[in-house]
């Protein structure tokens, strides 16, 4: 697809420990029920690059840049490098490792540190809901939300399961952030993009997922 065919460009990425489903994530949410159904994926090697195109309610078209990152140490020297250019990031945690769970504040930590606080919507991400051997109340992990001031939602690719709620949640968020003039343009920056600059935006007819994961 040519750039023309968008408004903006968003660049996302999903951060957390290996093993915890970013990837899983991503390919439900690019592909959908195929990508749910699919197994589960090798563990990410620095980082992968996949899109999608959206269309929110205001009318706006936005193409999605979506960044898997590694969750090993020994890949952060190549994946610190990436932060300082997205706008959001999905923080996510495995709900049955608690061990995923403490280091949330790490990475968040990390992204504050590249860029400042400002120029990034955050969400946390408690995946693998649909397993019942849950070690992460959804309590615990909304207070570290809040205590963070971002978002929280709990998904499941397997279930697909809340996956497209949380993405369509951060881009949202960054296009309020963008009319309200807390996160601007910036020609050196590439988190967000002017693409195309569309005189008669529609509305859209794509429907959001609702309500909170009952899985």
């Amino acid at each position: 697809m040519e750039a023309a065919g968008y408004s903006y460009q968003f660049r996302i990425a999903l951060l957390g420990d290996a093993g915890v489903g970013k990837t899983s994530l991503l390919r439900c949410y690019v592909a959908g029920a195929r990508g749910a159904a699919e197994p589960d994926p090798e563990p990410t090697v620095g980082v992968e690059f996949y899109s999608r195109a959206l269309q929110l309610p205001a009318g706006l078209r936005v193409k999605l840049q979506l960044w898997d990152t590694a969750g090993q140490e020994c890949f952060r020297c190549i994946t610190r490098s990436f932060y300082r250019n997205m706008v959001g990031i999905l923080l996510v945690f495995d709900v049955t490792n608690r061990e995923s769970f403490e280091h949330i504040q790490a990475w968040h930590q990390e992204v504050v540190s590249t860029q400042g606080p400002d120029k990034v919507v955050f969400l946390l991400v408690g995946h693998k809901c649909d397993l019942s051997t849950r070690c992460v109340s959804s309590q615990e992990a909304e207070e570290l939300a809040a205590s963070l001031g971002m978002g929280f939602m709990e998904t499941s690719a397997k279930s697909n399961c809340n996956v497209d709620l949380a993405f369509d949640t951060v881009t949202s968020a960054i296009e309020q952030a963008l009319q309200q003039g807390d996160i601007k343009l910036d020609k050196d920056w590439a988190g967000v993009r002017l693409l195309h600059r569309s005189p008669n935006p529609r509305s859209s007819s794509r429907k959001q997922d609702s309500g909170t994961c009952q899985c």
